[in-house]
C-alpha cells in the first residue's frame, strides 16, 4: 500500500509494509520506520553473542539504525506489525516520534542503571504499563507476551532472578499475573 502526501517540499512517497511476528524490519542507515500497528522491540548483541534489547516500540513510535549508535542493529516484530518506511528526506515530518525515541531511550536507559535488580523490575513493569497498557478493573493489563527472557534481556539480568522477582512482586500484590505472559499491575486498593 503506497501512502501519498500532499507536502510540495517531499514529493517522495511513503510506503505502509505488512509484517509477520518475528519478521525483522530491514534496517538501513537512510530509513527510519512509522510504525502504525503493532508491537517491535530493537536489539543487538555483543561479541558473545548475548541478545541486548535496547527498547520496545509500539504504535506512533519511530525506530531505525539510524536513531542508534549501535551495530549490530536489528528491529524484531514480537506481533504482527505495519510500518510506514520514511526515507531522509521525510525525516523532518517524523521529528515529534524521533524525539520521543530518544526520550523513551533514555527512560530505559535510567531504569536499567537502577541499582537493584528488583527496582529494574518494578520501575520496568511501570513503563512498560505506560506505554503498552490498558485499564481493567484490577489495574493497568500489560497486554504485551513477554517471556522471563525478555524481560532478562531488558534489565540485564538473568531469566532465574526475573521469575523469582515476579514471584515476589506476586506476593506483595504489586502485580497480578493471568495465564503465562500477560500482567496487571495492581491498583491501590
Amino acid at each position: 500500500m503506497t501512502l501519498t502526501t500532499e507536502f510540495p517540499s517531499f514529493p517522495q512517497q511513503l510506503t505502509r509494509l505488512p509484517f509477520s511476528r518475528h519478521d525483522c524490519l530491514p534496517s538501513r542507515p537512510d530509513l527510519l520506520w512509522s510504525l502504525d500497528w503493532g508491537i517491535v522491540r530493537t536489539l543487538t548483541w555483543n561479541e558473545e553473542g548475548t541478545i541486548i534489547t535496547l527498547g520496545y516500540w509500539g504504535r506512533g513510535d519511530v525506530v531505525g539504525q539510524p536513531l542508534s549508535g549501535v551495530y549490530p542493529y536489528q528491529i524484531e516484530c514480537l506481533t504482527s506489525v505495519e510500518a510506514t518506511s520514511v526515507p531522509v528526506k521525510q525525516w523532518p515530518l517524523f521529528l515529534d516520534g524521533i524525539l520521543a525515541h530518544s526520550q523513551a531511550t533514555e527512560e530505559l536507559y535510567s531504569i536499567v542503571r537502577s541499582e537493584r535488580v528488583y527496582n529494574r523490575l518494578d520501575k520496568l513493569l511501570i513503563w512498560l504499563g505506560n506505554k503498552f497498557g490498558r485499564s481493567v478493573p484490577q489495574g493497568i493489563l500489560i497486554d504485551l507476551r513477554l517471556t522471563h527472557q525478555n524481560l532478562a534481556e531488558l534489565i540485564g539480568t538473568t531469566r532465574v532472578t526475573v521469575t523469582k522477582l515476579l514471584k515476589e512482586l506476586e506476593e506483595e500484590e504489586k502485580i497480578l499475573r493471568q495465564q503465562r505472559h500477560y500482567i496487571i499491575l495492581r491498583r491501590e486498593q
